[in-house]
């Protein structure tokens, strides 16, 4: 909770007589470098051809300020904040090397169910005492939970140590 009567800072992008800084490095609105010019000069500029002097990197020094329309430029800024890319999970399910026909449904409903929200799942299977001597039957187990889902291979399975593991996809991200 934020304290009463205070607001966030957030630093607003300077725009046309709002750019403090007297020198400034411009770029015209093709993309071209104007040079290191007085602020006046670079606001006659814009205003000449209808457009905003926009300061876009206040950091450097002298500030870099372009010529361009400003309602595009936060119209563009907006929707391409608004467009962020969901970033996916793995998801991980463990089986057992005698894990029952029953278990493994429930296993399936689940991994399938994390498939269909966009994640990935890594489904392991560890291996007890003397178990890895059927590395081969792992394998095999590892391959036909992931024909049961409606996923992709993303990583063929593999034997590490006293595990084994293989990663599965959901297909729309393919």
């Amino acid at each position: 909770m934020k304290p009463r009567g205070r607001r966030e800072y957030k630093p607003r992008t300077r725009v046309n007589e709002r750019i403090r800084f007297f020198k400034l490095r411009v770029i015209d609105s093709d993309g071209s470098q104007v040079g290191v010019l007085p602020r006046e000069e670079a606001l006659r500029k814009a205003f000449d051809k209808g457009l905003d002097l926009v300061e876009i990197v206040p950091t450097a020094r002298p500030p870099i300020c372009k010529i361009m329309d400003y309602g595009k430029y936060k119209y563009e800024k907006h929707k391409s904040e608004k467009n962020k890319h969901k970033t996916t999970q793995t998801k991980e399910i463990k089986l057992g090397m005698n894990t029952q026909e029953s278990d493994m449904l429930v296993k399936l409903k689940q991994a399938e169910k994390f498939l269909s929200s966009g994640n990935k799942v890594k489904v392991k299977l560890r291996f007890r005492g003397r178990e890895i001597i059927y590395a081969t039957r792992g394998k095999e187990t590892l391959l036909n939970f992931a024909q049961a889902l409606s996923g992709i291979i993303e990583q063929a399975p593999r034997i590490d140590g006293k595990t084994g593991s293989i990663i599965i996809a959901p297909k729309h991200n393919a």
